[in-house]
């Protein structure tokens, strides 16, 4: 199992140590921003001039009397959430700021101040008291707090209190111009209305006179009926009640015709009383009581004279009773035709009233039009004077506590502005906000290599190894140096990574141009040197070589030289400080022989020096300028590729690699170079721990013969400690 094999990628997240490296790498941004931003804000802070306030309270009710109003307060509407707002902008509007300045004639006052003598103009001297005046509403209640700023105490509470002061004063003139207009409109209303009133009573005396009317009532504030109306109503009710008679006597008349003549004496006083027919029937009634007396008696017979006398007065008095019921009969029948006749005639004469008065009314109809009108005018008129009377009376009602200065603006002792604690603590607060919130920003904006997770989620290729900041030469500082152990890391992942032991030739290159990647060459190099192996570096970088100054030797003779055949591999390889070390230089590149690293020579060369050396190491120049990189990964076994820490944009390396990739290269790893160990602490124990650790072995370690014991797990024959 291959021990460099990528693992799947996780998906990235960040943690709080990811913000925290953030911080610690642009501490600097922090603090220059931070400082920068409390410095500022401490001077102006004292800077600034002192500003005293002073503050005027006002209690604000919408515009009513102090006393109940006769109208009932009938102009005040529903209840309007908005109304203390609305007053707030108005405190502030042109119409009462214009009015305090000139009331304390601040115009010529500020000119002399600020304007070099020269008098302000209103709408200035307004936006400045604009800006010096703060108005702030107290939650749930009818309450305004105006304050004003000042460099003098007196001028803020004198400026406040002329703001409240105005205020009131506008409201109470306000109240009363609306109720004088509103009274002077209705006063002219009243007197088109009495213009009306006085034109259609001259029409309505022209129709009376003209069509003969007869009305009490001419101003037309009762209803009048007419004659014929009249005349018309008395002949419907004559009509009715001789109508009611007519039917009731025809129908005693029918009833008694239908009863026998003899059953009539019973029957008809109670229809139609008669004393004459009373008189005779009670007669009748004595001869029948006297004739049954005589009767009863039976001394005496038919033929007695008393009997016949008695008789002859029964026979008689019931002639005279059936004369009187015929006659009674007679006179009902009379008084029938005659109940009937009277009703023909009451209905002639009520049709022809109902005609005249129909006839009167389609004539006088305009007239009664013109009446009504005048009366609806006249009811008009007298609303609108009734209310005119209300408003007048109103108006004179005291209107006070719509407006009352609750608190008197009074001058301060301490100034409020600038408050410099609160301005420090906001400078310190807002410069670390704008500090931290820069670095992020810049952190963001930065594309280039940060972490090992950078490097393997965009590139996806391993990490061999981490090299700290201000790397030393091995060569020259030694096998103890503080920085070897990184190399030595490095050196180990890359024997790991190689799939075969005869993979023994690799090439070092970089996207761009300071990476370091020469120092890691010459560094790498040094550390399999010491472990024993025979090492070779080759110095590829034809154009710009740099590994013969940092060895010391000369470039006279190298690779170029072997290439165009002058001189042989033995001639033109140097050796070093370290005897398993050596180095064949760039040599002198003539202009005529660009791309010199892609002939038959150079394979040739590499298959040479694989043969002679257990590692062949070659410099090679940027592979994003130059072709010869792409050349040397596609020729050699191996091809490590360096990035320096935040240096290049992340698109750049991955283009790099892309180029490493298509010319057929095998990148077995990516070095990250250059990392600031004091910033970025996360990198410590790729490099530092190790350093540290083996520091405190060797200290505590028992010296015999006076020299140091080596560490146990390392040999000196150069195997590789399967530690790593």
């Amino acid at each position: 199992m291959d021990p460099l094999k990528q693992q799947p990628q996780q998906e990235s997240r960040l943690h709080f140590l990811d913000y925290w490296r953030i911080i610690r790498i642009r501490k600097t941004v922090i603090i220059a921003v931070f400082m920068l931003v409390v410095i500022t804000a401490t001077l102006v802070t004292f800077i600034l001039p002192e500003q005293f306030a002073s503050t005027a309270t006002l209690k604000i009710e919408r515009d009513k009397s102090d006393i109940d109003e006769i109208a009932g307060n009938s102009r005040i509407s529903a209840f309007d959430p908005y109304y203390i707002q609305t007053e707030f902008e108005v405190i502030q509007s042109e119409t009462i700021l214009s009015n305090v300045v000139d009331v304390l004639g601040l115009n010529d006052k500020w000119g002399k101040k600020y304007n070099d003598g020269q008098r302000f103009k209103t709408h200035e001297s307004m936006a400045i008291l604009k800006n010096r005046l703060n108005l702030r509403p107290r939650r749930n209640t009818a309450l305004i707090d105006a304050t004003v700023y000042s460099e003098n105490p007196n001028d803020a509470a004198e400026l406040a209190q002329a703001v409240a002061e105005t205020y009131r004063q506008w409201r109470l003139e306000k109240g009363q111009r609306i109720g004088k207009g509103g009274v002077k409109a209705l006063a002219d209303r009243l007197k088109i209305e009495d213009e009306k009133i006085a034109k259609v009573k001259e029409e309505l005396d022209e129709i009376r006179v003209k069509n003969k009317i007869n009305d009490v009532d001419t101003a037309g504030t009762a209803p009048m009926m007419l004659s014929e109306s009249e005349e018309f109503r008395r002949y419907q009710s004559s009509r009715y009640e001789k109508d009611l008679s007519y039917k009731k006597q025809k129908e005693v008349f029918e009833k008694l015709s239908a009863i026998d003549i003899f059953a009539l004496r019973d029957v008809l006083p109670g229809f139609q009383p008669d004393s004459e027919l009373s008189t005779l029937i009670s007669q009748l009634n004595e001869a029948d009581q006297k004739y049954i007396a005589l009767v009863t008696a039976g001394d005496l017979g038919q033929a007695h004279p008393q009997i016949k006398g008695v008789n002859e007065q029964r026979e008689l008095l019931n002639k005279k009773i059936d004369a009187r019921v015929s006659g009674i009969l007679k006179g009902l029948e009379t008084q029938v035709s005659t109940a009937k006749s009277e009703l023909a005639e009451i209905a002639a004469s009520l049709e022809a009233a109902q005609k005249a008065d129909q006839e009167k009314l389609t004539a006088t109809r305009p007239y009664f039009d013109k009446k009504r009108e005048l009366e609806r005018l006249n009811d008009l008129r007298d609303l609108i004077n009734r209310k005119m009377n209300i408003e007048q009376i109103d108006l004179e009602l005291p209107k006070l506590t719509q407006v009352e200065i609750i608190e008197n603006a009074k001058p301060s002792i301490k100034a409020v502005k600038p408050n410099k604690t609160l301005n420090i603590i906001l400078g310190v607060v807002i410069g670390l906000i704008v500090g931290v919130g820069l670095a992020f920003f810049i952190e963001y904006l930065d594309t280039s290599v940060k972490t090992i997770d950078d490097v393997e989620r965009t590139l996806q290729s391993p990490v061999l190894g981490v090299i700290p900041q201000n790397v030393g030469l091995l060569i020259e500082e030694g096998a103890e140096s503080p920085h070897a152990e990184a190399y030595r890391v490095l050196r180990t992942n890359l024997l790991f990574a190689r799939k075969d032991d005869k993979l023994n030739t690799t090439a070092v290159v970089s996207a761009g141009a300071g990476e370091g990647k020469s120092t890691t060459v010459l560094n790498l190099a040094t550390v399999f040197a010491q472990s024993g192996q025979r090492v070779v570096i080759v110095d590829s970088d034809l154009r710009r070589p740099t590994l013969h100054k940092l060895l010391k030797v000369t470039n006279n003779l190298g690779l170029t030289n072997y290439l165009l055949k002058q001189n042989t591999l033995d001639e033109v390889i140097q050796t070093t400080a370290l005897p398993t070390l050596d180095f064949l230089a760039s040599g002198k590149l003539p202009s005529s022989s660009l791309g010199i690293l892609s002939s038959t020579h150079m394979k040739d060369l590499i298959s040479e020096l694989k043969a002679r050396y257990d590692i062949v190491f070659f410099d090679s120049p940027p592979i994003m300028g130059v072709s010869d990189a792409s050349i040397l990964a596609s020729e050699v076994d191996m091809t490590v590729q360096v990035i320096q820490y935040r240096r290049y944009p992340q698109p750049m390396n991955i283009r790099a690699k892309q180029l490493i990739e298509k010319v057929g290269g095998n990148l077995v790893g990516i070095v990250l170079n250059n990392i600031n160990m004091s910033q970025d602490e996360s990198y410590y124990y790729y490099s530092g721990y190790y350093h540290d650790y083996y520091a405190k072995n060797e200290d505590s370690e028992p010296v015999a013969d006076g020299k140091p014991k080596k560490p146990a797990d390392e040999k000196s024959d150069g195997e590789i400690k399967q530690k790593y």
